[in-house]
Protein backbone atom coordinates (compact mmCIF):
# COMPACT_ATOMS: atom_id res chain seq x y z
CA UNK A 1 0.00 0.00 0.00
CA UNK A 2 1.41 3.38 -0.58
CA UNK A 3 -0.17 6.90 0.01
CA UNK A 4 0.71 9.93 -0.80
CA UNK A 5 -0.93 13.83 0.92
CA UNK A 6 -0.02 16.59 -0.81
CA UNK A 7 -0.66 20.69 0.77
CA UNK A 8 -0.83 23.44 -1.77
CA UNK A 9 0.69 21.25 -4.60
CA UNK A 10 0.35 22.48 -8.44
CA UNK A 11 -2.63 21.30 -10.15
CA UNK A 12 -0.23 19.69 -12.98
CA UNK A 13 1.67 17.94 -10.87
CA UNK A 14 -1.92 16.67 -8.85
CA UNK A 15 -2.46 15.34 -12.36
CA UNK A 16 0.60 13.54 -12.73
CA UNK A 17 -0.15 11.81 -9.63
CA UNK A 18 -3.47 10.95 -10.68
CA UNK A 19 -1.93 9.17 -13.82
CA UNK A 20 -0.72 6.55 -11.24
CA UNK A 21 -2.64 6.77 -7.98
CA UNK A 22 -6.44 6.85 -7.16
CA UNK A 23 -7.31 10.36 -5.44
CA UNK A 24 -9.78 9.40 -2.89
CA UNK A 25 -9.61 12.64 -1.21
CA UNK A 26 -8.32 16.03 -2.90
CA UNK A 27 -4.43 15.53 -2.36
CA UNK A 28 -4.91 11.71 -1.12
CA UNK A 29 -3.30 9.61 -3.34
CA UNK A 30 -3.41 5.74 -2.90
CA UNK A 31 -2.18 2.89 -4.68
CA UNK A 32 0.20 -0.37 -4.48
CA UNK A 33 3.33 -0.15 -6.07
CA UNK A 34 7.12 -2.03 -6.07
CA UNK A 35 9.71 -0.13 -4.87
CA UNK A 36 11.06 1.04 -8.16
CA UNK A 37 8.09 2.66 -8.99
CA UNK A 38 7.17 3.94 -5.45
CA UNK A 39 11.07 5.70 -6.23
CA UNK A 40 10.01 7.18 -9.58
CA UNK A 41 6.48 8.65 -8.11
CA UNK A 42 8.04 10.00 -5.41
CA UNK A 43 10.93 11.72 -8.15
CA UNK A 44 7.88 13.46 -9.47
CA UNK A 45 6.80 14.86 -6.27
CA UNK A 46 10.32 16.23 -5.47
CA UNK A 47 10.26 17.93 -8.86
CA UNK A 48 7.01 19.41 -9.17
CA UNK A 49 6.30 20.12 -5.73
CA UNK A 50 7.18 23.70 -6.06
CA UNK A 51 6.23 25.55 -2.81
CA UNK A 52 4.22 23.08 -1.14
CA UNK A 53 4.47 19.61 1.22
CA UNK A 54 4.21 16.36 0.48
CA UNK A 55 4.14 13.05 2.62
CA UNK A 56 4.15 9.16 1.46
CA UNK A 57 3.80 6.54 3.16
CA UNK A 58 4.19 2.96 2.38
CA UNK A 59 4.14 -0.72 4.26
CA UNK A 60 7.24 -1.87 5.84
CA UNK A 61 8.50 -4.43 7.20
CA UNK A 62 9.16 -2.66 10.70
CA UNK A 63 7.93 -2.55 14.49
CA UNK A 64 5.55 0.32 13.05
CA UNK A 65 4.64 -2.00 9.94
CA UNK A 66 5.05 1.27 7.63
CA UNK A 67 7.77 3.72 7.13
CA UNK A 68 7.67 7.32 5.31
CA UNK A 69 9.15 10.16 4.26
CA UNK A 70 8.40 14.10 4.10
CA UNK A 71 9.08 17.08 1.47
CA UNK A 72 8.31 20.95 2.53
CA UNK A 73 8.19 22.96 4.86
CA UNK A 74 5.66 22.24 7.38
CA UNK A 75 5.14 21.87 11.24
CA UNK A 76 5.96 18.50 11.85
CA UNK A 77 9.52 17.07 11.73
CA UNK A 78 10.01 13.38 11.46
CA UNK A 79 12.31 12.23 13.99
CA UNK A 80 13.71 8.82 14.63
CA UNK A 81 13.91 7.62 18.24
CA UNK A 82 15.17 4.32 18.85
CA UNK A 83 14.54 3.10 15.48
CA UNK A 84 11.44 4.29 15.38
CA UNK A 85 10.14 7.12 13.52
CA UNK A 86 8.26 9.93 15.51
CA UNK A 87 6.87 12.90 14.66
CA UNK A 88 7.97 16.64 16.59
CA UNK A 89 6.55 19.53 16.70
CA UNK A 90 8.32 22.89 15.90
CA UNK A 91 6.33 25.48 17.75
CA UNK A 92 4.10 28.16 15.99
CA UNK A 93 5.78 31.26 14.63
Amino acid sequence: MLVIVLENAPSRLRGRLAVWLLEVRAGVYVGDYSVKVRDMIWRNVEEGLEDGNAVMIWDSRNESGYDFITLGRNRRIPKEMDGVKLISFLPDE
